[in-house]
């Protein structure tokens, strides 16, 4: 029993916020006093609780373990199927639609629904655990790409010259009409900004929740084919034809950092869950792994043929698509990988687009003839916040996460490289702080009449600034006015001399 008392103490220390209120006997409030010990047990709680559900956690992700000469690129997914248990299996499926593809495809944030969305007009939203179909229509037109907004109850995609939105049900709610030949799109999701990257080289942010279009600039480098956001600090990263990666803020009109990574055009980039590591690669043929924290480069992969696709799960996982091909490395941010943890080869069509489900052991394929669900054990989070994002939610619990995601939503003038900039103290100089000083300690003497309303003692404070400007101009006009009279005077001191003219 000791020892199990032992180990429970580091556990519960870890779940511990803030300092322990030691002393209570010097505050003389007594309903003060009994609000911070009882606000101290609930806290003591809460944390012996969190660390006796610890236990329940998955510690280590379920990956594949091969045994002798086995090598786990090498399993089939009809293999995997067959090994696991009815409701596992059940996630794996094909979706046949050989008519109107290529298709694109985008899952929500808690993982339970999809959209998928095909080139020649075919948009469809279903429950994808359940196969319970939400929302299909055609918009008879092409369709560039497809993206779940906030929820599931909104979704964007982008068509042949506009971007519009649709409801769940299929109905178009608005048409962003300065959206104008967008081929890309991305969501930031406690900003509420729909991103958006044009084929004449714009990139756009567009309020979600207010409709207004924040901001617009013109990347001067043409069309990108690969754009997606940190989630660290919310910076959007762009792929360009130079092989350059640039990272945007709507703050700046310019490139916050330009990272030369490849030779030719970016295909595509990818930057993990906690926004550490990118992954890019170009047309040279390379994929490499980088580190954002500091712009270097940690590993290199040569390939045959360039990854027209990255993405990153939520246990590091990477899945590379080039081709038929789709292959899953796994740990490449920390040593170099001589082969791919996982391998799956698409018979018939190309790899379009593919997005790792969140809190699932899931990758979505969008290829030529459909949509595929692929088995990739060990790629999702098995721990989930609910408070944050619950795949179980129901229809009240999303109505008050929505409710709650718009009173907190973050400014876009907030979003900068380092997010912890804006608690960090700004210093103002001496000049600065004597100006101050020199305001607060004047007090205008209080005038009968009305003549002491808030805006005539503002307009008396500030009659006194601009005296007090006008008085320290005329000083230092008064100061060198000085200095050149004793310049003049010492040249006259002087005594002339006959041999001057010649000097």
């Amino acid at each position: 029993m000791a020892d199990f008392e032992d180990e429970e103490v580091p556990r519960v220390k870890k779940y511990e916020r803030g300092d322990k209120l030691k002393d209570t006997s010097r505050i003389w409030d007594r309903k003060l006093r009994g609000h911070l010990i009882r606000s101290e047990a609930k806290r003591e709680r809460a944390a012996e609780r969190s660390a006796k559900l610890e236990t329940f956690l998955e510690d280590e992700p379920g990956f594949l373990e091969p045994e002798g000469l086995e090598r786990t690129h090498k399993f089939s997914q009809k293999a995997i199927v067959e090994s696991v248990d009815a409701t596992t299996a059940r996630k794996h499926f094909e979706l046949k639609l050989d008519k109107l593809g290529p298709y694109k495809m985008s899952y929500t944030r808690n993982g339970r629904h999809l959209l998928i969305g095909g080139k020649k007009g075919h948009v469809a939203t279903m429950d994808w655990m359940e196969k319970r179909l939400g929302a299909e229509f055609q918009v008879q037109e092409t369709v560039k790409d497809v993206k779940y907004l906030h929820n599931e109850t909104m979704f964007a995609v982008a068509q042949k010259k506009y971007v519009h939105i649709y409801d769940n049900t299929g109905v178009e709610l608005h048409c962003l009409r300065r959206q104008r030949h967008v081929h890309m799109l991305d969501f930031l999701p406690y900003h509420f900004l729909l991103v958006t990257a044009s084929e004449d080289g714009w990139l756009r942010y567009q309020d979600t929740s207010t409709g207004t279009l924040v901001v617009q600039y013109k990347t001067k480098k043409g069309r990108s084919d690969s754009m997606v956001h940190n989630p660290y600090n919310a910076i959007t990263l762009l792929g360009q034809h130079n092989g350059v990666v640039s990272m945007w803020s709507p703050n700046s009109g310019a490139p916050l950092v330009k990272m030369l990574c490849h030779r030719g055009p970016v295909k595509s980039i990818a930057v993990d869950k906690e926004g550490r590591y990118l992954a890019s690669s170009g047309l040279d043929g390379s994929m490499k792994v980088w580190d954002v924290r500091t712009y270097k480069l940690l590993y290199q992969y040569q390939r045959q043929r360039p990854a027209q696709c990255l993405h990153f799960s939520q246990r590091g996982l990477l899945a590379a698509g080039n081709g038929h091909d789709v292959n899953v490395w796994k740990d490449v941010y920390r040593e170099k990988q001589k082969m791919p943890y996982m391998s799956h080869h698409l018979t018939h069509s190309a790899v379009e687009q593919f997005e790792f489900c969140p809190f699932e052991d899931v990758l979505g394929v969008g290829h030529g003839l459909g949509f595929v669900s692929l088995l990739i054990p060990g790629a999702g989070e098995p721990n989930y916040d609910a408070l944050e994002l619950n795949p179980h939610q129901t229809k009240k619990q999303r109505q008050e996460a929505e409710v709650k995601g718009l009173l907190e939503k973050i400014q876009p003038d907030l979003i900068s490289l380092d997010p912890f900039q804006i608690v960090k103290v700004n210093k103002k100089g001496a000049k600065d702080e004597e100006v101050e000083e020199k305001e607060d300690r004047f007090h205008p003497r209080y005038r009968k009449k009305g003549r002491s309303g808030t805006r005539k003692v503002y307009e008396r404070k500030q009659g006194m600034i601009l005296e007090s400007k006008r008085k320290k101009r005329q000083e230092e006009v008064r100061e060198r006015q000085k200095e050149s009279r004793k310049q003049t005077i010492e040249k006259r001191r002087v005594i002339a001399s006959a041999l001057d003219r010649f000097t």
